[in-house]
């Protein structure tokens, strides 16, 4: 049961790509982003019921202030950016970078030692991205490597959320974080996305795709992701990070057409490759057996 609430994770977060690419043409990145966050909130709104959990939200205001900003608000917005130029598959393997930036921060920011172990797996995750966007940056294409910086920044930001959580949310209940970070960023994000709301009306199509990213790949993913950390762990539950990069090359390549080459899947897998070796789900000895 739990293998299968993973994969579902995974390929619910992989789609958020697709339709994030899908939608953000017509609506534009805040608005939908907007959209998504406030979504989410309300569906999330119901764990906020009890009292330990709206006095642990009044006690970490600020705090939940800072993770609406930089888990939500700034790096949904900068990944729907992203998707105008550049695809979801790529999209979602650059997200999987994550955990490399959260182990860089910790080391830069935090003051957490970090290993030899961790430092191998930055090198090679680093270079998997190098090798991800070679060919496309060669390419020339207008707005790409705005859009591909602006996915790598996004994963910064996630990155330091990590560790911004765990020093300064320790103890808080999941869905205090999960409902406070997605209601402030509604906050922050509702007065621009009134600001740059498109002139247009924006086709029923585009309004499902909000829908999906909002109830779907935000609430209930949310739901989901906690409800597996309850049951076997973080550590467990943090490996849909190898997962997501999967579903969204296959949901892009299926519903968009998007085309799957050979670097992109030689990146993909050196990028997973650095992650697993930072996160210690593979040990750098083998290397060295080798």
């Amino acid at each position: 049961m739990n293998v299968i609430e993973l994969i579902t994770l995974a390929a619910v977060w992989g789609a958020s790509f697709l339709f994030m690419r899908v939608a953000t043409p017509e609506l534009g990145p805040i608005p939908l982003i907007a959209l998504r966050v406030g979504i989410a909130a309300l569906v999330l709104l119901p764990f906020m019921r009890s009292a330990v959990a709206r006095g642990q939200f009044r006690a970490k205001v600020g705090h939940l202030l800072v993770v609406g900003l930089t888990n939500s608000a700034i790096p949904f917005c900068l990944l729907a950016y992203s998707t105008l130029s550049v695809n979801a598959g790529m999209d979602s393997i650059l997200n999987a970078t994550t955990p490399l930036w959260a182990a860089l921060i910790a080391s830069i920011g935090f003051q957490v030692s970090m290993g030899r172990q961790q430092i191998f797996g930055l090198l090679i995750g680093f270079l998997g991205v190098i090798v991800l966007v070679r060919d496309t940056l060669v390419a020339g294409i207008s707005g790409v490597p705005l859009a591909i910086g602006a996915a790598l920044v996004a994963t910064l930001f996630y990155g330091f959320a990590v560790n911004y959580s765990k020093r300064y949310l320790a103890g808080v209940q999941p869905f205090v974080v999960a409902f406070g970070s997605q209601f402030f960023a509604s906050i922050v994000l509702v007065p621009l996305a009134l600001w740059l709301w498109p002139a247009r009306s924006i086709s029923v199509s585009t309004w499902g795709c909000v829908a999906a990213l909002g109830i779907v790949c935000t609430g209930f993913a949310y739901v989901l992701f906690f409800r597996l950390v309850e049951n076997v762990g973080a550590a467990y539950a943090a490996s849909v990070t190898f997962l997501i990069p999967v579903f969204g090359i296959i949901w892009g390549a299926s519903f968009l057409g998007e085309r799957i080459t050979p670097m992109m899947f030689a990146g993909g897998a050196i990028v997973l490759l650095g992650t697993a070796i930072t996160s210690g789900k593979i040990s750098w000895r083998l290397f060295q057996r080798a």
